[in-house]
């Protein structure tokens, strides 16, 4: 089921820290949640800009879950390592993900709004993101994100911090906490 998790700590982008470094607590794995509960869950790691983390969760309800909703379940995690890409500064990888991502979640799409899996946005939102950094863009701050309105204490933290910097040797990443979507409809 995977290749076994090493033990070595992890920063808020799951970046591999030196062993002995103090890294941020990682996701227990195997949690079997409601999809509320894993749309929950996923949304506050999202908003505190550890993508990566996010996509641990969404991975353990598509690997618990019923096969008929892998689609979305795996989607949603494309979604979330293509913006941990993006703001580790690999344009190139989290554009391919976000996209591979959305594809995935529209074919998830009957259990997407089962549970309130605000598709077209989300679908919206990373063919944005995509592009933008292509082209080596970041959203100005307080900025809309995809068509909706800014949300009030979104902002993360400054850029180069754990749970949002660029990596060394790669352009300049996104912010995971600034650009963090917005998984249902009607939330904040």
């Amino acid at each position: 089921m995977g290749r076994a998790r090493s033990a070595r700590p992890r920063d808020g982008l799951g970046r591999p820290l030196p062993y002995g470094a103090e890294g941020v607590p990682r996701q227990a794995e195997g949690i079997v949640r409601e999809p509320g509960e894993t749309l929950r869950e996923a949304q506050r790691l999202l908003d505190a800009g550890m993508p990566f983390h996010a996509h641990e969760v969404f991975e353990d309800a598509w690997k618990s879950g019923p096969e008929v909703e892998r689609d979305l379940w795996q989607g949603l995690a494309q979604l979330a390592v293509g913006l941990t890409h993006a703001a580790r500064g690999n344009a190139a990888g989290g554009a391919r993900l976000l996209r591979r991502g959305a594809e995935r979640l529209v074919r998830g799409g009957p259990f997407a709004e089962a549970y309130g899996v605000d598709v077209d946005g989300l679908v919206s939102w990373a063919g944005e993101l995509a592009d933008r950094v292509e082209r080596g863009g970041r959203r100005p701050k307080g900025a809309p994100v995809g068509d909706r309105d800014p949300r009030p204490g979104a902002a993360g933290p400054a850029g180069g911090t754990a749970a949002s910097g660029p990596a060394q040797g790669r352009g300049k990443g996104v912010e995971a906490a600034e650009e963090a979507p917005r998984l249902r409809l009607g939330s904040r």
